[in-house]
């Protein structure tokens, strides 16, 4: 589902909040100086641009009203630039881009999301969304998988999630000394999730191999693979489908993803990524 169109060029948005998750991940609340951005919905996401250094393609991990929460990773210039972003700062904003999670065609289903390291970030305004209406679905599993329990994200909002309903579900790679949790990776805890699976949707976002991985699982567990959405962001670029570095098979994931179906990425994702 993709909602009204981006904006012709990038609009300002001042920090108006921002919480260190990890070591190397911040998160960051934007809010419009002046006129805002059209709506986005979960799973689409915007171009940000750090003034004087470029932009880069991020998904929105929280959406309310104009304001736009991105959760950022400093892994290079730009996303260094825009995680080092303190409150009363601005950054440009371009969007939205690409289709989103299309959760109200899961309604009346439980629902499965599987997230496995950054990419619980992007199903956050998902969970947020089910949660605000939760006599619509049914059952809500979260299986989250993240390096160490140090690399976790969304902290503050598992306690939320468990005390709203959400049966919340945590393993790590590499445990320290006082985790107590699963240790794995995260497809393992499927076996424990609570779900009909010839009544269920899913929603899977982080390393291509965990959802390769949880997809197929699903499927065998009985889920049509047109009710499990994936979100990929292979080497996005431009957000605009033109310069052709994001191209799957017959897709361009800035415009035609980056959720999809799992029925129609699977033959997709049998070819490595170079």
């Amino acid at each position: 589902m993709t909602a009204t169109g981006p904006a012709l060029a990038p609009l300002p948005y001042r920090v108006v909040g921002r919480r260190d998750e990890t070591a190397d991940t911040a998160e960051i609340v934007l809010e419009p100086v002046g006129s805002a951005l059209p709506p986005f919905v979960p799973g689409q996401f915007a171009m940000v641009y750090a003034f004087g250094v470029g932009d880069i393609p991020l998904s929105l991990s929280g959406i309310a009203g104009s304001r736009l929460t991105h959760t950022i990773r400093a892994v290079g210039a730009v996303s260094g630039a825009l995680h080092g972003l303190q409150p009363g700062e601005t950054a440009g904003v371009h969007g939205p881009f690409g289709t989103g999670w299309d959760l109200p065609t899961a309604a009346g289903r439980d629902l499965v999301i599987v997230a496995g390291g950054l990419g619980l970030a992007p199903l956050r305004p998902l969970v947020h969304a089910a949660l605000a209406t939760p006599h619509r679905y049914g059952r809500l599993n979260i299986l989250i998988g993240a390096r160490t329990p140090a690399d976790l994200l969304c902290t503050r909002d598992i306690g939320r999630w468990r005390a709203a309903g959400a049966r919340v579900q945590i393993t790590v790679d590499r445990p320290d000394d006082g985790w107590q949790g699963d240790v794995g990776v995260v497809t393992a805890l499927l076996g424990r999730a609570r779900f009909d699976p010839a009544g269920a949707a899913a929603f899977l976002c982080g390393p291509e191999v965990m959802i390769r991985g949880a997809a197929r699982d699903l499927v065998h567990r009985g889920l049509a693979p047109d009710r499990i959405r994936i979100s990929l962001e292979r080497t996005m670029h431009c957000g605009t489908g033109h310069c052709g570095h994001c191209q799957l098979g017959p897709l361009l994931l800035c415009r035609d993803g980056p959720v999809v179906t799992w029925s129609r990425a699977e033959d997709l994702l049998a070819v490595r990524e170079l």
